[in-house]
């Protein structure tokens, strides 16, 4: 992930794209700034998953302040951070359709032998492991717990 994100930098500084060139050097700050923090833990470097966590919750800043910023009629700032989205949800994985989602808790709830709402964190715990990034997991979590319980 770091090399995609690193390669998409020197791309956007060549284009001269200066939305693009900012907000890839966003990420790779708050990268760099979790490496230090794992080192302190004794770890070299985050993961990719620990980048993807990042991502996300970079998005999910950005859309509050883009609610915030169109709630106070700031329409350009709402609309800088919504580009600022777009950006980081390139590096992101394509999220699962609702469709697939509701085929993956089929599943894991089968493989695991889930009977009933006791078993729920034992399946959201399955799902963030084979689908980091791809899913909803507020959403999921309700889907889980409707199929555990019926």
């Amino acid at each position: 992930m770091r090399d995609e994100i690193n390669a998409g930098l020197k791309e956007a500084i060549k284009a001269r794209d200066p939305r693009r060139t900012t907000t890839l050097r966003l990420i790779n700050a708050a990268i760099k700034d979790r490496d230090i923090a794992a080192r302190g833990e004794g770890r070299e470097k985050v993961s990719d998953s620990d980048i993807l966590a990042l991502l996300q919750k970079m998005v999910k800043q950005r859309e509050e302040s883009a609610e915030i910023y169109a709630k106070a009629d700031r329409m350009d700032l709402a609309e800088q951070e919504r580009e600022e989205i777009v950006i980081i949800q390139h590096y992101l994985p394509q999220p699962l359709s609702d469709e697939e989602v509701a085929s993956a808790i089929d599943a894991v709830v089968e493989e695991t032998g889930a009977e009933g709402l006791r078993d729920m964190g034992k399946v959201v715990g399955a799902l963030k492991e084979k689908f980091p990034g791809r899913i909803d997991f507020g959403k999921a979590s309700k889907l889980v717990k409707e199929r555990l319980a019926g």
